[in-house]
């Protein structure tokens, strides 16, 4: 047998170890290569998640923050203006300063109420008439804001909004039938805490009034709550103290009666005499004329007896 030198055992070796140290390092070269590969793909992956996520989030925040559109026709600042023959008074021609009798010199109502309100229905049960009467008669003007503060208290339905946003349909499309609406709403009032009336019984009162234009299109507003975000929109505001006519800053409850910017303190029970000679004294100390003096309207025909706050 033939023996090789040491030497070239040696150089054998040391060329088997380079061998396998170069395999080695393209080894780890090309895992290295696969896990930037790996890295990068799935920052891509991450980034078109969050690039997703993000974009929904911002849909919600878009949507959730954009406004309720134009309130009803024949509305400013969330109120209907009701004027001599029960009328509606158009936007352009109202007073600019509802804290004071109008131009002709009568006396100015503001009334903000909810269609579920108890205290309001015993309120218009007992001075309802009163206020057609000088109303009609052009004694006084009435503006009404339907608002919807007691949305949760009817078994989930949101009645109060419901209800709310068949008057602004009424405001838009028949305003002058606007003001027997409002008396057939709390004619037809339920109870709170009750589900309330459905859509179609809403219509059915609605469209029941004498005399309504634009039966079908206040149907379909009904139905489609077209005004219910400008609803929400308006009690948020009026709850959170900006309150037209009056001087308030923070919002007492419902109903909140003002005669030429002064509050009406509801008293226990609503009677129809103290609300009349509130309406004269409020009168008088505005100078205004003529004075208010219709015959009362009859005792109220509710059994309830009101607390002497207002329903919040």
């Amino acid at each position: 047998m033939t023996n090789r030198p040491e030497g070239d055992a040696r150089a054998a070796r040391n060329e088997r170890r380079e061998a396998a140290r170069q395999r080695a390092q393209r080894a780890r070269t090309q895992q290295k290569r696969r896990q930037r590969g790996l890295r990068l793909g799935l920052q891509i992956g991450i980034g078109v998640v969050l690039l997703a996520a993000a974009t929904v989030v911002t849909l919600v925040l878009v949507d959730s923050v954009q406004p309720a559109g134009p309130g009803p026709a024949n509305t400013s600042q969330g109120g209907i203006t009701i004027g001599q023959d029960l009328k509606a008074v158009t936007a352009s021609s109202q007073s600019p300063s509802p804290t004071s009798t109008d131009a002709a010199g009568s006396v100015r109502i503001t009334m903000y109420v909810d269609y579920l309100c108890p205290i309001c229905g015993q309120f218009e049960d007992a001075n309802g008439e009163y206020i057609q009467n000088l109303v009609d008669s052009g004694a006084a003007t009435v503006d009404i804001h339907p608002i919807a503060i007691l949305s949760n208290r009817s078994q989930g339905t949101k009645y109060s909004l419901r209800a709310a946003n068949a008057a602004a349909c009424v405001a838009d499309s028949s305003p002058d039938q606007f003001f027997a609406v409002n008396q057939a709403l709390f004619a037809k009032q339920p109870e709170e805490g009750t589900a309330g009336l459905t859509d179609a019984q809403l219509t059915k009162v609605v469209t029941g009034v004498d005399g309504l234009q634009k039966r079908s299109t206040i149907t379909k507003c009904i139905e489609d709550q077209t005004y219910s975000k400008w609803i929400d929109e308006r009690t948020t505001a009026v709850t959170g103290g900006d309150i037209p006519g009056s001087t308030l800053k923070e919002f007492p409850g419902t109903p909140l009666v003002l005669v030429n910017g002064q509050r009406y303190e509801l008293t226990s029970p609503i009677t129809n005499d103290d609300f009349r000679t509130f309406v004269v004294t409020a009168a008088g100390a505005s100078d205004a004329t003529p004075t208010p003096t219709p015959t009362p309207s009859a005792t109220p025909t509710r059994s309830a007896t009101p607390s002497a706050s207002p329903s919040n």
